[in-house]
């Protein structure tokens, strides 16, 4: 018997004062069996990073023709493909050249800082990437926002993200390893 998603359910205030966007969002979220409670905090991180009317969580590990969050233009096509974790060089290929704009989310500290070592020069020639590593300690502390039901307030002010329930405030810093070039 095959094992079913967990759902969870989040209110997102978001307050995104780099893009100037400020939205609510009643987001539906399904952990994989196989994926961790700190992975899918990082997708919701990433998910309000980017969050648009357009934005959606996809597939995500149980498919291998999507990425983990995605935006589609008017017309179908692929705006924004957002990639978790430390994806191979042929997958990297394979989302720049389906997408307008790439963007990698690493959260493992060093290692992700290692992975993109291993692979930045086979990307250079895609000017769609952009490969953020977000603060390991930080990530970690995502957990303790996890609930069946959250309401979360985010604020994006300078490149920081501060996550947040009635309990708690997180500070997340990225560094990004790579400016998307377009």
């Amino acid at each position: 018997m095959a094992l079913k998603a967990t759902i969870f359910k989040a209110e997102l205030n978001v307050s995104d004062m780099d893009r100037h966007h400020y939205q609510t969002y009643n987001l539906t979220i399904a952990q994989h069996p196989s994926e961790t409670t700190e992975r899918m905090m990082v997708r919701l991180a990433a998910f309000t990073l980017n969050a648009s009317e357009q934005l959606e969580f996809t597939k995500g590990l149980s498919t291998d023709d999507e990425p983990d969050l995605w935006a589609h233009s008017l017309s179908d096509e692929i705006d924004l493909w957002v990639e978790l974790g430390q994806p191979d060089e042929k997958r990297i290929r394979k989302a720049c050249n389906r997408a307008k704009q790439v963007i990698i989310y690493g959260y493992h500290g060093r290692a992700s800082q290692l992975w993109w070592q291993q692979v930045e020069n086979s990307c250079q020639r895609f000017n769609n990437l952009q490969v953020v590593d977000f603060d390991a300690a930080a990530i970690e502390q995502l957990q303790q926002l996890t609930g069946r039901t959250m309401r979360l307030q985010a604020s994006i002010q300078d490149g920081m993200l501060w996550l947040g329930d009635s309990s708690q405030t997180i500070e997340i810093g990225m560094t990004v390893l790579r400016e998307n070039k377009r």
